[in-house]
């Protein structure tokens, strides 16, 4: 039986056919075929499209997808290359990558090495902007409730711009046109890599100044960069800035670009100006018109006085005129003050009188006897009283033999209980006391009696 098959069929195992020369390859030599053919072939390319599921690994590198309404092209950023970008990649955003295709054999697929990744054109800016305006506005970065009220007339101005461009010299112009303050200057660059991040950083510091402290804590500030394209003014769009902008506890102006210019950072601070110079113009008023309004408002006071007064001696003049005068109010009260003083004389006439007839008859039942009566009867009854009170003292009994018994501190002991708990005492005589203590070392009283001699109280032996 013949083992070759007719051709178009195949058999249990692999066999080579006349004329095939060629050994199969292995997958992974046929995979860097792939691999180099791919990348000599599109060393260098730029692709446009939409990126999709943008992601970055805790490594640092990026993965993302490019898309169209066609197709989808993997890519991938390396973490050097993606700490390069000038702007923070979004789904949704149309991008111009510029790199090289390779592929990846361990999925069977190719993929773009991407390094360099740029906007593209001004309406993927625009888009990228708009959408991120949305994104701080939904968290209410931007509401009217949240602003807070320029003073009026700030001590401390803090400017945050670049030292050397043309806008810090139009504030300084204007402000010290306009009214000398004290300005505070923290340079930092407003374009370009790491401007975000400066700008941000200047706006916490200020804030973080303590009052009172060496450096004078500002009342106001100004974030200020002149004119330039939407590029040129992209870093006062980083959500960066904006969220240093919103925190600030110190009022804030926005003078960023033309008057045509928007940037995210006028959304979130507390006034926009226009300008560089119209932020200085908002933020202090005109000193000689200040000196014209006081100078106004002194005059009107001296005015508004001097009226007040012309007008209380008016009202003093007529209110004089309405009253009686003084002789005629007086009067009444001297006729009754000569009245009075005739009178005086008589009563006091009638008076004495009075009194020494009621002398006369009190002077009669005063007589000698009745006084030693009396002192006789009171004396009598202060013996009695006396008497009685040398029997009630406490130490009469102690003369007929008794003794009265105390504790330490003088207090009378009354109960055979309260002697046991005071356990020292003192016994009082008739003719002094003497020191005593109770305890089991004391002998017990024998029972034996004595009855003593004819009128003698018996005794215990």
């Amino acid at each position: 039986m013949d083992d070759d098959f007719p051709p178009g069929e195949t058999g249990l195992l692999a066999t080579e056919s006349p004329g095939d020369n060629a050994a199969p390859f292995s997958v992974s030599e046929l995979a860097m075929r792939l691999k180099r053919t791919v990348e000599d072939a599109f060393g260098f390319v730029r692709v446009r499209g939409e990126i999709s599921g943008w992601k970055q690994a805790a490594s640092g590198h990026c993965y993302l997808c490019l898309k169209d309404d066609k197709a989808v092209l993997d890519g991938v950023l390396w973490k050097a290359n993606a700490a390069a970008l000038a702007f923070q990649p979004e789904d949704g955003i149309e991008v111009v990558a510029t790199g090289r295709l390779t592929t990846y054999p361990g999925r069977s697929r190719y993929q773009i090495v991407i390094e360099r990744l740029e906007l593209a054109g001004q309406g993927a800016l625009m888009d990228l902007l708009d959408k991120r305006r949305r994104a701080l506005a939904a968290e209410g970065l931007f509401d009217e409730a949240r602003k807070q009220r320029l003073p009026f007339l700030p001590r401390v101005i803090g400017v945050v711009t670049s030292p050397t461009g043309a806008v810090i010299r139009d504030i300084l112009h204007r402000l010290a046109d306009r009214c000398p303050c004290h300005v505070l200057i923290w340079p930092v660059q407003v374009q370009g890599e790491g401007a975000a991040a400066q700008v941000a950083a200047a706006l916490r510091g200020f804030d973080a100044l303590p009052a009172g402290g060496p450096i004078p804590r500002p009342d106001l500030l100004i974030v200020a960069r002149g004119g330039g394209s939407i590029e040129d003014l992209w870093a006062f769009g980083e959500e960066e800035v904006v969220r240093a902008v919103a925190a600030a506890s110190i009022p804030v102006i926005s003078a960023v670009g033309h008057e045509t210019d928007i940037s995210l950072c006028d959304f979130a601070a507390d006034v926009r100006a226009p300008t560089p110079t119209a932020a200085a113009e908002i933020a202090v008023p005109v000193r000689a018109d200040l000196l014209g309004q006081l100078r106004e408002l002194g005059l009107r006071t001296e005015r508004c006085a001097r009226r007040h007064v012309e007008r209380s001696a008016e009202q003093l003049g007529n209110s004089l005129r309405r009253w009686p005068e003084r002789e005629a109010l007086l009067a009444p009260q001297r006729q009754r003050l000569d009245d009075l003083a005739e009178r005086l004389p008589r009563a006091l006439r009638t008076e004495l009188s009075h009194a020494r007839a009621e002398l006369s008859r009190s002077a009669g039942a005063l007589r000698p006897g009745l006084l030693v009566a009396a002192e006789r009867r009171a004396r009598e009854r202060l013996e009695s009283l006396w008497r009685v009170a040398q029997l009630a003292h406490p130490n009469r009994p102690l003369e007929r033999g008794y003794a009265r018994v105390e504790d330490r501190a003088g207090k009378t002991l009354t109960s055979a209980a309260a002697a046991k708990a005071a356990a020292r005492l003192r016994l009082i005589f008739h003719d002094g006391g003497v020191e005593a203590s109770v305890g089991a070392g004391i002998e017990r009283p024998r029972r034996n009696a004595y009855l003593g001699g004819k009128g003698e109280q018996p005794k215990l032996l």
